[in-house]
């Protein structure tokens, strides 16, 4: 017997209070890159992203932000990971594709200034539709 696998469209449904955080973040630790953890939900391939988390024992540079995932509690909501490229490119690199995390990866290139410097990418590198949640429901990518 064969099996269809049926290709899931991925789309990404970031909570705009969520977006504010990461570029007030970013913001922060600019001119080093910073890290953290996506906390959400994924059905059917719709991943949406309505938390954040501070990995423990992060490390940052100017063109590096990483973390042991050894050290990670087991959290069931954790689905991927955004980190900052303060070069204001949002291509992921060789480094972010093979230290890829959970379902889904969000590159926010600087200057940080709006819905359209953040982008999300799977492992391989390929973009993912991504929208913001809020009143205007405007979608990118």
């Amino acid at each position: 017997m064969f099996f269809k696998n049926k290709k899931i469209e991925r789309k990404v449904l970031l909570d705009k209070t969520v977006l504010d955080s990461i570029v007030t973040f970013c913001k922060m630790k600019h001119p080093n890159e910073g890290i953290l953890i996506l906390k959400g939900k994924s059905k059917k391939g719709q991943i949406k992203i309505d938390g954040l988390a501070i990995p423990p024992f992060n490390f940052t540079g100017p063109t590096f932000a990483g973390f042991p995932h050894s050290f990670l509690p087991f959290d069931n909501s954790y689905i991927g990971i955004v980190h900052s490229h303060p070069s204001g490119s949002a291509e992921p690199s060789v480094t972010d594709l093979n230290n890829f995390f959970g379902l889904v990866s969000l590159i926010i290139k600087s200057p940080y200034d709006d819905d359209n410097s953040i982008f999300a990418w799977d492992s391989g590198g390929n973009s993912i539709p991504l929208s913001i949640d809020d009143e205007s429901k405007t979608e990118k990518n």
